[in-house]
C-alpha cells in the first residue's frame, strides 16, 4: 500500500516537470499556427565589418627614387586641366630634371600651366625663363610668344599707370624682329594695336581734361602732341573735336587783343574736322561752332 502511493506521487511529480518543459520549449520555438514570439538575443553584438579602403598613394615628397611616378601624375593633372596640382609637382620635378631630356619639357608644361590658369605675371616670369635657359630648341619661338601674350594681359586699364603697357610693346617688337617669320604675326598686330589705343586713350584723357578744368594752352599741347603721336588713331576724330571746343572756349573767353588769333585757331580745327573727319558723329557739331567763329571774327575785324 505505501509503495503503491510513493509511486503514484512520483509519477505526478515527472507529469508536472514535463508540462515546466513543454511551456520552455514554446517560448524559444513557435509552432505552426501559433503567434511569433519575441526572443531577445542576449549574446554580444558583432562589430560591423570594415570596408576595404582602396589604395592610396601619397607622395609627400618628389625624389629621384619617385621622379617618373611623380612626372606621369604631372602630367595627369596637367591633361585633366588640373593646372595647379600640376604645377606644384612640375615646380618640384623641374630641379631633379636639370640635365635630363625632359627638363625643357618639364619647364614649358609648367609655364603653360601659369598661362592656362590664366596667371599672366608667373606665366610670362616661366615662359622668359625658358627663352634664356633653351633658346635654339622646337619650343623656344611659341614660349616667347607665350611670354608676350602673358605681358600683354598683364597690361592695365587705359586710366592706371602704363608702364606694362610700353614694356609690352617693347617686347612684341622684339619677339617681331627676332622671328620675322613667325606664325603669330596676325596676333602680334592686333595686340599692338590694342596696346597703343589704350595709350592713346589715356593721352586723350588727359587733353580732355584740361579742357575741362580750362587750361587752354596745355590743352592746345596736348593735342598737338597726340596728333603726332596717335595719327593713324581711330581716336582722332574726338581729339580734333576737343581741340574745337577748347579753342572756342579758349577765344571767348580771351581779352580783346587776343581774340581774333584764336578765333582763327578755332576755324582751323574746324577745318581739320571737315577735310578729315566729316563722317564723324562730330562733324555737325563743329561745323555749327565754326559758323559762330566765323561770326564773331568778322566782327572783330570790323572793328580793327
Amino acid at each position: 500500500m505505501v509503495k503503491k502511493i510513493v509511486n503514484i506521487l512520483i509519477m505526478i511529480l515527472l507529469a508536472s516537470s514535463a508540462v515546466g518543459y513543454a511551456a520552455d520549449l514554446a517560448s524559444v520555438v513557435s509552432p505552426k499556427g501559433g503567434a511569433s514570439v519575441c526572443v531577445q538575443d542576449t549574446s554580444r553584438p558583432k562589430s560591423k565589418t570594415a570596408k576595404p579602403k582602396k589604395e592610396r598613394v601619397n607622395i609627400k615628397k618628389v625624389t629621384f627614387e619617385n621622379f617618373d611616378q611623380c612626372y606621369e601624375r604631372a602630367m595627369k593633372y596637367y591633361n585633366n586641366q588640373m593646372y595647379l596640382s600640376a604645377a606644384g609637382l612640375f615646380e618640384d620635378l623641374y630641379p631633379l630634371s636639370l640635365g635630363t631630356p625632359r627638363a625643357d619639357t618639364i619647364l614649358y608644361t609648367f609655364a603653360q600651366c601659369y598661362y592656362k590658369n590664366k596667371d599672366y605675371n608667373m606665366a610670362a616670369f616661366h615662359f622668359r625663363d625658358y627663352v634664356r635657359r633653351y633658346p635654339n630648341t622646337e619650343r623656344t619661338e611659341d614660349a616667347f610668344y607665350y611670354c608676350i601674350s602673358s605681358i600683354y594681359n598683364t597690361s592695365p586699364d587705359y586710366y592706371l599707370d602704363q608702364s606694362s603697357t610700353d614694356y609690352a610693346i617693347e617686347e612684341i617688337k622684339t619677339f617681331l624682329v627676332t622671328y620675322p617669320n613667325n606664325s603669330h604675326i596676325e596676333e602680334c598686330n592686333v595686340m599692338l594695336d590694342d596696346l597703343r589705343l589704350k595709350l592713346a586713350r589715356k593721352d586723350l584723357e588727359i587733353l580732355i581734361l584740361y579742357y575741362n578744368t580750362d587750361h587752354y594752352e596745355a590743352c592746345q599741347i596736348a593735342a598737338k602732341n597726340f596728333f603726332n603721336e596717335y595719327s593713324y588713331s581711330p581716336l582722332m576724330p574726338e581729339a580734333v573735336y576737343y581741340l574745337v571746343l577748347n579753342n572756342y572756349e579758349y577765344a571767348r573767353k580771351s581779352v580783346e587783343r587776343k581774340k581774333i588769333e584764336r578765333y582763327k585757331a578755332c576755324i582751323e580745327a574746324c577745318e581739320r574736322m571737315e577735310r578729315d573727319y566729316k563722317d564723324s558723329k562730330y562733324y555737325k557739331e563743329t561745323a555749327k561752332i565754326a559758323q559762330e567763329a566765323q561770326k564773331q571774327l568778322q566782327k572783330l575785324q570790323a572793328k580793327s
